[in-house]
């Protein structure tokens, strides 16, 4: 019996780096996997190919975060297909490489939309049927960034920084309908997202981490399904830092 057997989750941003990986580990410990992407048709099918071969059900969805009629929708069916939700990983984010000085209206508006009204857009349809259940388990993907001075951008912070606002409030009106809400502060991973940050800072972030490099994407699936398992029964409103042992 794996950790998640029998449950029924929903990955934001399934089609590669983390959301692949917490795909497929999820997938691997007993859970039927529903998740969305935004652009790669190829990625999304590679990842619905990972989480079949563990022998559970895959659903996948090109729909953007940002698209609040979209992502209703798609949680309505998702709902029907499963008949339940049990977990929900809120993963989908973006990050541009800009300095605050430069950075422009559309760019601190793009990042705002996906990492923050996109939680909101996804959330509040998949906690309605939480509450209807008395049950679920919400983990959302925070940074490092949001809670030490990092030379990442401005906007990006201070998006992750809204997680984890968000996560420690709903963690208490969640409490009270058998919902648990926890976020991981995720440090240096092997993705897209940190092949954005400047060479120099990847370079130093091998001195100032204890395990001397970028973590993986699997690593942090590991971690993750931990904590939406009913083993973990205990926490709430928590934010993890899964980083490597980076000093700043």
């Amino acid at each position: 019996m794996g950790l998640l057997e029998g449950k029924k989750a929903i990955i934001t941003g399934g089609s590669r780096g983390i959301g692949r990986a917490l795909c497929e580990i999820f997938a691997r410990e007993g859970a039927d996997i529903a998740f969305n992407y935004n652009v790669s048709d190829e990625r999304a099918a590679a990842t619905v190919d990972q989480i079949q071969s563990h022998g559970r059900q895959a659903l996948s969805y090109k729909v953007s975060v940002t698209d609040r009629p979209g992502i209703i929708k798609m949680v309505r069916e998702i709902h029907e297909k499963f008949g339940r939700i049990d977990i929900l990983v809120n993963n989908a984010a973006i990050n541009r490489g800009d300095m605050f000085a430069t950075t422009t209206e559309k760019a601190w508006d793009e990042v705002m939309d996906t990492n923050v009204n996109g939680i909101f857009n996804v959330t509040k349809p998949v906690y309605k049927y939480m509450i209807r259940q008395r049950s679920g388990t919400i983990l959302n993907m925070s940074s490092i960034g949001a809670i030490r001075s990092l030379p990442t951008a401005v906007h990006y912070a201070t998006s992750k920084a809204a997680v984890i606002g968000f996560t420690k409030c709903l963690s208490r009106e969640a409490a009270s309908f058998g919902i648990s809400v926890n976020a991981i502060a995720a440090g240096i991973f092997d993705t897209d997202l940190s092949d954005a940050l400047p060479e120099k800072f990847l370079q130093l972030h091998e001195l100032w981490c204890a395990k001397g490099r970028r973590g993986h994407p699997e690593e942090l699936a590991e971690f993750a399904v931990f904590m939406v398992s009913d083993r973990n029964s205990y926490m709430n409103g928590e934010v993890i830092t899964v980083d490597g042992g980076a000093v700043t």
